[in-house]
């Protein structure tokens, strides 16, 4: 790889290295305020070409690294940056065995954590992201990481990816606040990348205990109800993807994730709403 970036994400240190700058330009300005990762990275990511001659013409980047789904698809250069995040997702998803991997997002206050899960279209990362500007330090977008021993979760701040009118909907809330380039096309629609408040980056190293675990639901009227501590479990069974890797020490962080957070499902129609019934919960 001609070009190479290096970033430290809370506990993971991460070496991109692509065949074209582009990616890595717009890498550099979307964590342009975190810490370089040194020495040898936890996970590589590789940009390249599908075939040599599409580095060139209509190029096609191609998502390889330390761990890779053979058939996926490759993504025009325009979306170069998509990739990348795309392949650091990958090489977590697939790679991490330190901490328990949940497929959620997160939020603290007062060294509390809340621990947002669901399917894709909840509204969990604009959730994460609107409440930023009422006082909250993000800990997670994509990726939550719960430590087996502690039972902590330790921040990993990644740039928050908002899709659709979501982007419009947080940029109106956070007016200040930094982006990453407008992607437009892409499989899930118009993505663009929110870069945390100072706070989250700041505290990156600072865990918090979790306190609230929530199951969040967009669209209809205002309801919630409590998760039982099995359902909770099993649910989180399915958005882990290294659950069944940790073996004893996965289902042991889990079990205790689960029987000692209040849990909650609940149905919102916008941000505000769904950001008062968090803070009531908490």
């Amino acid at each position: 790889m001609n070009n190479e970036f290096r970033v430290q994400v809370g506990p993971v240190g991460f070496r991109v290295g692509s065949a074209w700058r582009q990616p890595i330009d717009q890498l550099r300005m979307l964590y342009r305020d975190y810490p370089q990762a040194v020495g040898v990275p936890d996970f590589t990511v590789r940009l390249e070409p599908e075939r040599p001659w599409r580095r060139y013409v209509r190029p096609a980047v191609r998502i390889a690294g330390d761990f890779v789904i053979p058939d996926a698809a490759p993504l025009p250069l325009s979306q170069g940056v998509l990739a990348a995040e795309m392949a650091m997702n990958l090489q977590m998803a697939l790679g991490l065995r330190s901490f328990l991997l949940l497929h959620a997002a997160a939020v603290e206050r007062d060294g509390r954590a809340v621990i947002m899960t669901g399917e894709s279209g909840a509204g969990k990362s604009t959730l994460a992201a609107l409440l930023q500007a009422r006082g909250w330090r993000l800990m997670a977008d994509e990726f939550v990481l719960v430590e087996p021993s502690t039972g902590k979760v330790l921040p990993f701040p990644r740039p928050i990816s908002l899709k659709n009118a979501a982007i419009d909907v947080v940029r109106a809330a956070l007016p200040t606040a930094t982006w990453g380039p407008t992607m437009a096309g892409t499989p899930k629609g118009t993505i663009r990348h929110l870069i945390p408040e100072a706070g989250a980056l700041a505290f990156a190293q600072v865990p918090a205990t979790p306190a609230l675990l929530l199951f969040p639901r967009f669209g209809g009227g205002v309801d919630q109800r409590p998760v039982g501590a099995g359902e909770a479990f099993v649910r989180l069974t399915q958005a882990s993807t290294n659950y069944v890797g940790l073996g004893e020490s996965g289902y042991r962080a889990l079990t205790t994730l689960v029987t000692r957070v209040t849990r909650v499902a609940i149905d919102y129609p916008d941000a505000d709403t769904a950001a008062s019934m968090i803070e009531d919960l908490l």
